[in-house]
C-alpha cells in the first residue's frame, strides 16, 4: 500500500443493516476508498480491510448476529481475518464477530432491558491494534452509543485472559450503560487486526454532526481515529 487513497475498505450490508452508509462516509473522510460489500458476495472484491457496521441484521431474529454469521460473505471475512486482514465490527457487527468466534464472549440484552442511546465516553485500553493506533493509551474519547443487546458477557477465565493479554480495547468511563462485564466496551483478537465494540465511532467523524465537545456544538470527531488508524496500518504494512 503506497498511499492512503489506495486503501480499499469494504463495508458489508446485511438485510437490516442501518449504518453502512455512515461507515462508508467515515472511510472516505479518513482518506480511503469505501467499497460496498453485499451479504451474499462470494468474495471480498480485493478490499484491504472490512467493516461490519451496526443495525439489526435479519431483525436480530434468534439472537443478534446469529443469522448473519452464515452469510456467504462472512466465510470470506473469517478467512481474511485469520490471514491478518483488519476487520472492525461496530455494534451489530461486534455481535456478528462473536458469533463467528473471531472475538470471544457474547452479547445479551442490556441489564436494564431498555434500548439506550447516548453520547458515551470510552477509555482506550489498547492503542496498538490496526483500528486504534492513532489514539493514545488511556485516552478518553466520546462517541455515540445505541443498543439494546449491548451487554458484553464472558466467563471469568476468558475475562481474565482478555485483561492479562491486553485484549480489552475499550472500556466504558463512568456509567456502565448496559451492564457489560468489567465495563468492557470493545475487545481485540490476539493479533490486533480484529476489533469489535458496541459504541459507534462512525457517528463521530465530522464536525457539526458528532457529539458535543469542547470545540463546540456537535463538533466531536473522536471516532475518526478508527478509520485513520486502519489506513495508517495498511500503509505501513
Amino acid at each position: 500500500m503506497s498511499a492512503l487513497g489506495a486503501a480499499r475498505v469494504g463495508v458489508v450490508t446485511f438485510p437490516g443493516t442501518l449504518d453502512d452508509r455512515d461507515a462508508a462516509r467515515a472511510v472516505r473522510l479518513a482518506g480511503g476508498e469505501a467499497v460496498s460489500l453485499w451479504h451474499g458476495d462470494a468474495d471480498l472484491h480485493g478490499v484491504d480491510a472490512v467493516v461490519l457496521p451496526g443495525g439489526f441484521s435479519y431483525g436480530d431474529y434468534l439472537r443478534a448476529g446469529a443469522i448473519s454469521r452464515f452469510a456467504p460473505v462472512m466465510e470470506q471475512v473469517v478467512d481474511a481475518a485469520h490471514g491478518g486482514m483488519p476487520v472492525l465490527g461496530i455494534c451489530n457487527g461486534f455481535q456478528v464477530l462473536t458469533e463467528v468466534h473471531l472475538l470471544p464472549g457474547s452479547m445479551i440484552k442490556n441489564d436494564h432491558l431498555h434500548f439506550v442511546c447516548r453520547e458515551q465516553t470510552l477509555v482506550v485500553e489498547n492503542a496498538s491494534t490496526a483500528w486504534t493506533n492513532q489514539y493514545a493509551q488511556g485516552q478518553k474519547i466520546v462517541v455515540p452509543l445505541k443498543n439494546q443487546d449491548g451487554q458484553y458477557v464472558a466467563d471469568e477465565h476468558t475475562l481474565d485472559e482478555l485483561e492479562g493479554e491486553g485484549r480489552v480495547a475499550f472500556r466504558y468511563d463512568g456509567w456502565n450503560p448496559n451492564g457489560s462485564r468489567r465495563g468492557i466496551a470493545g475487545v481485540t483478537n490476539a493479533r490486533g487486526n480484529v476489533v469489535g465494540l458496541m459504541p459507534h465511532p462512525e457517528h463521530a467523524v465530522e464536525a457539526g454532526f458528532g457529539p458535543e465537545s469542547a470545540e463546540g456544538h456537535k463538533a466531536g470527531t473522536d471516532g475518526l481515529g478508527f478509520f485513520t488508524s486502519v489506513l495508517a496500518s495498511l500503509v505501513s504494512a
